[in-house]
């Protein structure tokens, strides 16, 4: 019995007594103890030997790819070795292309070697900030002496402040004017001042410097000359880049329609715009920019990173795109700083409404500088209105992250930012319809009722041109062409500014017409210098109802916002209608000395 083999085997077997998990382990162990595997009918040395035989094989295949695995591997290592290689090779192709250009025609290579120049400022700055900007911030901001710290400070101020007076004083003395557009932005600085939601809690450095970096920007570009020609060109060039729109727009509607018609003439421009910053957007040269112009405004007026981002996109994007740039922060963002986004969008220009602007025949020079100049005035004016008094979580840039979008790629990026223009097409479109007829609609209204007490040519216009004479006036315009800025400030206010923008250009072809200047006792156009004054006042976003109905587009990533932060919206109408009015104070005090 012992040595019965089919006996011993019994003796041990775990003969399954129900189904199941255990009929499953004794068929395993019933299998490993004669030899074989579960579900094979091979022997355990019959498996031995095919691996053997196949042990040959496989390694002659792990031979074959030894080389291209070498070659991955190699590439890896030597990644960052063959990046600056190749970085080092585009370099020096187009050194050798800048210096063969410059030595051919240094003026027609001018542009090219000046931006070169900037690009290569900022990666010295980066370097240098990178290798010496933890010894510079030690050595210019000394821990141990904050009293002296607090007097240089306090020094400067003053040496700022006596520098301004003493140079109005000079450059108004011969044109006592001047100080007409300097009293009238200091009555819109008090106006906000008393309007504010917390007097007390005004940080007068963010005043201070939004003013005066909106002086020095001003002073730039009107009274110095290479800055005067910098934005020129600058102006010239994206007049020629925006013309290329009549290559795609001719191609749709046919050259007739783009030649004659409004709407396939300047509308097919917003398109165009739009798909380019798209592009920018996604390659992330439109977050370097605003990055570099957010610095700079942070470092100087002590402002907030998500605030300051904010208000310097805007220079670029609309009032709903600019915020997509903090998205992730706005939840946490207090009162005050929700009152700095909205204000950017409605008191600066979006770049896709640049090109439109410019299709009426307005000056591009004057949008863009104004433009510029408008971001810091409206970061200072929100802080005067809606001072900070909580505690924000976002003093600093660091750990901040800008969104690049969900593009996936250029081709993508250009597709959408074209689709996404055509709902700013049809607003525009349907705005210009709705308001032009209710425009007519009006005066015809008040003709009727000023005939019935013989009072002729009674129009929305007419009074507009008396209640904000006082306004214009203040803004630097002389008082003869005061009715006229009067009417065009009205239109915008209550109206709509692609009206006012067509009324102004309309004064602007009369002049270069040679019509005459009074027909009647109606101005026919107004001068060359009071032409600009209102450029800045006219794209705002400040018509009585936009800031009611487009605050909510401006919290569009957190809609909760819109609905914890309504009290806001009752402080953007101050800011916004005297922001722009500062910007063309500015520009009148410069205008006339020039």
């Amino acid at each position: 019995m012992e040595n019965d083999p089919s006996g011993r085997r019994q003796s041990i077997s775990l003969t399954p007594v129900a189904k199941g998990l255990e009929n499953m382990g004794a068929d395993f162990l019933e299998s490993l103890e004669e030899g074989q595997l579960p579900g094979s009918d091979l022997s355990a040395t019959e498996i031995r030997s095919n691996r053997i035989e196949a042990a040959p094989k496989r390694f002659s295949r792990w031979r074959n790819l030894q080389p291209a695995l070498r070659a991955r591997s190699f590439c890896r290592e030597h990644m960052q070795l063959f990046r600056w290689i190749s970085t080092g090779l585009l370099c020096t192709a187009f050194a050798a292309f800048l210096l063969v250009a410059c030595l051919l025609d240094f003026q027609r290579a001018l542009a090219l070697f000046v931006l070169t120049c900037v690009v290569l400022t900022f990666l010295g700055h980066r370097l240098l900030k990178r290798l010496l900007g933890p010894k510079l911030r030690r050595f210019l901001k000394p821990q141990d002496h904050p009293r002296l710290l607090l007097w240089v400070k306090r020094g400067l101020a003053l040496a700022a402040f006596l520098g301004l007076v003493l140079w109005l004083s000079l450059d108004t003395s011969r044109r006592p004017e001047q100080l007409v557009s300097f009293a009238g932005i200091c009555v819109f600085i008090a106006l906000l001042f008393a309007c504010s939601k917390h007097p007390c809690a005004v940080s007068w450095r963010a005043v201070s410097w939004g003013l005066g970096l909106q002086f020095v920007l001003g002073l730039l570009v009107i009274r110095t000359e290479p800055g005067f020609i910098a934005f020129q060109w600058l102006g010239e060039q994206i007049r020629i880049f925006l013309s290329y729109t009549q290559a795609g727009s001719s191609f749709v509607f046919g050259e007739a329609l783009v030649k004659d018609v409004f709407a396939f003439q300047v509308l097919p421009i917003i398109v165009f715009f739009s798909c380019v910053i798209s592009v920018l957007y996604h390659v992330g040269l439109m977050q370097w920019v605003i990055l570099k112009i957010a610095w700079l405004m942070q470092v100087t007026m002590d402002t907030t990173a998500t605030e300051t981002l904010s208000v310097a996109g805007n220079i670029f994007v609309s009032q709903t795109e600019a915020p997509l740039l903090i998205r992730p922060y706005l939840a946490d963002m207090t009162l005050s700083e929700v009152h700095v986004v909205m204000t950017g969008g409605y008191a600066t220009i979006a770049g896709s409404l640049l090109g439109a602007y410019i299709s009426f025949g307005i000056d591009a020079t004057s949008l863009i500088a104004a433009s510029v100049m408008a971001a810091p005035c409206a970061l200072a004016l929100s802080k005067l209105v809606y001072p900070e008094v909580e505690e924000s979580k976002f003093r600093r840039e660091e750990g901040m992250k800008l969104t690049y979008g969900d593009a996936q790629n250029l081709i993508e990026a250009a597709s959408t930012g074209a689709a996404i223009s055509v709902k700013v097409v049809a607003n525009i479109a349907a705005n210009l319809i709705a308001f032009l007829a209710v425009l007519d609609f009006i005066n015809a209204a008040l003709s009727w009722l000023g005939d019935m007490v013989d009072v002729q040519g009674l129009s929305f216009q007419v009074i507009c041109s008396y209640i904000l004479r006082p306004v214009a006036f203040l803004m630097g315009v002389v008082w003869e062409d005061c009715p006229v800025v009067a009417e065009l400030l009205g239109i915008k206010l209550f109206l709509n500014e692609f009206v006012a923008y067509q009324e102004l250009s309309k004064y602007k072809q009369r002049r270069l017409a040679g019509v005459e200047e009074w027909v009647g006792d109606r101005k026919q156009w107004i001068s060359v210098s009071v032409l600009v004054l209102p450029v800045p006042y006219l794209w705002q976003g400040d018509d009585t109802a936009q800031p009611l109905l487009g605050a909510p587009g401006s919290c569009s990533p957190a809609p909760w916002a819109w609905l914890r932060h309504t009290e806001v919206v009752l402080h953007l109408l101050h800011p916004i209608v005297l922001e722009d009015k500062t910007a063309s104070g500015f520009t009148a005090i410069f205008l006339k000395a020039s």
